[in-house]
């Protein structure tokens, strides 16, 4: 079982920034990508970035340019840099970690922490 636990949301105005992050404990060795999802009131969830074992990351084009993801492996805890905020950018955000393989998917979500971004 891998636990996950965000943190560092909050009210923020817009052009602000905010760092998220997201600990992992328990199995984390079979993790080969971590990332951030997010969720509006009446919106679906999205994927906002990304990274995996190797390094390899991705963004969502609405946020290119101004988040970035970055992991510490020691401490198993992955970040989340926002700049520049937009007050679409409010949401909640969810730390997710999974293993991705041909025959083998699973997924493991984190409670959520709030992003508040007043125009």
């Amino acid at each position: 079982q891998v636990q996950l636990v965000e943190s560092g949301g909050g009210l923020v105005q817009a052009g602000g920034s905010l760092r998220l992050s997201c600990a992992a404990s328990g199995s984390v060795a079979s993790i080969n990508v971590m990332g951030w999802y997010r969720q509006a009131p009446g919106k679906q969830r999205e994927l906002v970035a990304a990274i995996t074992s190797g390094g390899s990351t991705n963004y969502a084009d609405s946020v290119k340019g101004r988040f970035s993801i970055s992991r510490d492996n020691a401490n198993n805890t992955v970040y989340l840099q926002m700049n520049s905020l937009k007050p679409e950018d409010t949401a909640v955000y969810y730390c997710n970690a999974a293993r991705r393989s041909p025959g083998y998917i699973r997924d493991y979500w984190g409670k959520g922490t709030l992003v508040t971004v007043s125009s």
